[in-house]
């Protein structure tokens, strides 16, 4: 799956176009190296999101096209 939509299904990011220009800021680190909204998320990845002067480090456990809203938070957990 897309790193711009797992991160939008995921919802740690909205919405996915922002998801997108996070990308493309160099703001998302996906095994601590800057990462396209293009690059393939797999189980096992660690993702780091740095918002501002703060920053979201989750390992990827599973992915899935479509999840409820409350089903989200089992496909990441924070390190």
């Amino acid at each position: 799956m897309r790193l711009d939509k797992f991160l939008k299904v995921s919802r740690l990011i909205k919405r996915r176009t922002i998801a997108n220009e996070a990308c493309d800021a160099g703001r998302v680190l996906v095994n601590d190296k800057s990462a396209k909204a293009s690059l393939s998320v797999k189980a096992g990845d660690t993702i780091e999101i740095r918002f501002g002067t703060s920053s979201v480090k989750v390992e990827v456990l599973d992915v899935a096209e479509t999840v409820k809203k409350d089903e989200a938070k089992d496909l990441y957990r924070y390190l």
